[in-house]
């Protein structure tokens, strides 16, 4: 059978299930099984259980609007409501669409164990866009409508998907993926030295937070196990609060630039900015305006392609590393569908896309714990963080250099994840071709827009912003011109 587990998970189902004191038929003791997904399971068991998956992408889910409203001048005290807001919103939109992606409303949703949040895929993009439009509420607005529009071209998406997948094999994904994972680390690298717009940038106390930061994340990661290890990223980032809570008690907070201005440095924690939140507060809609622009959302468009292919391998890796067998078609389309209009939805509350949280499905495959009832816990979680802005705002505080540490990590795994997806199916030759292509022209180009300044408006729009888009174009135009690797005869092989 396709969904048998293995011997030694089938045992800690029947312990489980004793211990439990449920009473099942021997037809669906197994489906009902503790690990399963539609299993039944204590609430003593499940909040816990939930809590670690929150755990594992509560940071994830914050870091992308905090990069692209820093990217947008967002990130000042005249904002400080805005931001506030989005981080609110950010926090209970990923709450509710994680519940339509496990229990489904119709089409939406694939009913599989999956964590959906902000995506940091679409940074790179969207840093380009905010300075081809000068930034401010006008470029953030310009990304929130083409979010909206790529959100439901996604979903069109899904309802197509089957005949689709044949143009995103492994080789195809993976290169996407690393593509993404090699734009960001810049960005990771800026926050690290306290935000590319702070005038103590670079500074050594910025270095060494960011440092301690990241030292802490490594050492929790590898040298514990279990709830802890999954939480090394948000532990790495409350040390690094209290370090820097420290560094303003013994260190001065204000500095002067070259023009004899004083300024407060960046790794300075706000905490007027948390009293003054308020405790209790319904999240607000369209806390800033949608703009439609081109210039916004051209590449976008082409990200949700992207992005759609990236959930096809999260579902289909969290359903053959948690659940012991392949994605169906039906659960693919629906994960997909559910991907563009929740991004669609959380863009209507001035949020960036929503999409699969791939550390999320490596939790799954380590532990093997699929089960629905303790994600949705973890979802409520969510949902009951974003009813409280005085939470967004502890999150708003963060110094840069805190951030970066725990930036520089987070997107560094995504440069692995790429190759580990490329590395699924043989280096042939024809696949070093497409990677290498890709990579060089997609890299390049985001690394240089410059080159394409004679090139038509359209196509200096599409792949001028960012490297991601073109390295995704030129994969998939490879994939389908390049010829098939021929299968060596038998008789040969052998030989």
């Amino acid at each position: 059978m396709v969904d048998e587990k293995p011997e030694a998970v089938e045992q800690v189902q029947e312990k489980d299930c004793s211990a439990a004191g449920s009473e099942e038929t021997s037809g669906n003791a197994r489906s009902l099984g503790v690990f399963s997904f539609e299993g039944d399971m204590s609430l003593a068991q499940a909040i816990p259980l939930g809590l670690q998956h929150v755990l594992a992408m509560f940071v994830g889910n914050l870091t992308p609007l905090l990069i692209v409203t820093g990217a947008c001048g967002l990130a000042g005290a005249e904002f400080a409501d805005v931001q506030l807001s989005l981080l609110q919103n950010a926090m209970w939109i990923a709450g509710v669409v994680t519940l339509v992606q496990l229990f489904g409303i119709g089409p939406v949703g694939g009913r599989v164990p999956i964590i959906m949040g902000t995506s940091s895929g679409f940074i790179g993009v969207f840093n380009s866009v905010a300075a081809s439009m000068g930034g401010g509420l006008l470029a953030y607005g310009a990304i929130m409508g083409a979010s909206i529009i790529g959100g439901l071209f996604e979903a069109v998406l899904g309802f197509f998907l089957k005949p689709l997948r044949r143009f995103f094999p492994a080789v195809v994904t993976g290169t996407v993926v690393l593509s993404i994972g090699l734009s960001l680390i810049s960005v990771g690298v800026n926050t690290f030295g306290g935000g590319a717009s702070a005038k103590d940038f670079g500074s050594f106390e910025n270095l060494c937070l960011a440092l301690v930061v990241l030292v802490v994340i490594l050492a929790v990661k590898h040298a514990t196990t279990g709830f802890l290890s999954a939480s090394s990223i948000l532990v790495g980032i409350i040390v690094g609060y209290i370090v820097a809570g420290v560094m303003g008690m013994v260190l001065p907070t204000t500095g002067v630039d070259a023009n004899g201005v004083e300024y407060t440095k960046a790794w300075v924690l706000n905490w007027d900015k948390v009293a003054a939140a308020a405790w209790f507060a319904v999240p607000n809609p369209l806390p800033v305006a949608p703009v439609f622009d081109m210039r916004a959302i051209a590449p976008v468009l082409v990200m949700f392609v992207v992005t759609a292919v990236e959930t096809v391998g999260d579902i289909s890796g969290v359903t053959q590393g948690g659940m012991n067998r392949e994605a169906t078609d039906k659960e693919l389309s629906g994960g997909v569908v559910c991907d563009g209009m929740g991004s669609t939805a959380a863009a209507l509350f001035g949020v960036l896309p929503n999409t699969s949280f791939s550390q999320n499905v490596g939790l799954v495959t380590m532990t093997k714990m699929v089960n629905r009832k303790a994600l949705a816990c973890g979802a409520v979680f969510l949902i009951l963080c974003g009813l409280c802005p005085k939470l967004g705002a502890v999150v708003s505080i963060m110094p840069q250099s805190v951030l970066g540490g725990a930036a520089v990590m987070m997107f560094a795994s995504i440069v692995v994840s790429g190759i580990q997806l490329i590395t699924r199916e043989p280096l042939t030759p024809r696949n070093l071709s497409i990677v290498s292509v890709a990579l060089g022209l997609g890299y390049g180009i985001g690394a240089n827009p410059a080159v394409l300044a004679g090139a038509p408006q359209m196509v200096s729009l599409i792949f001028g912003g960012s490297g991601i888009v073109a390295a995704a174009a030129v994969a998939i135009v490879l994939n389908i011109v390049l010829p098939k690797d021929k299968e060596m005869p038998q008789s040969d092989a052998d030989v």
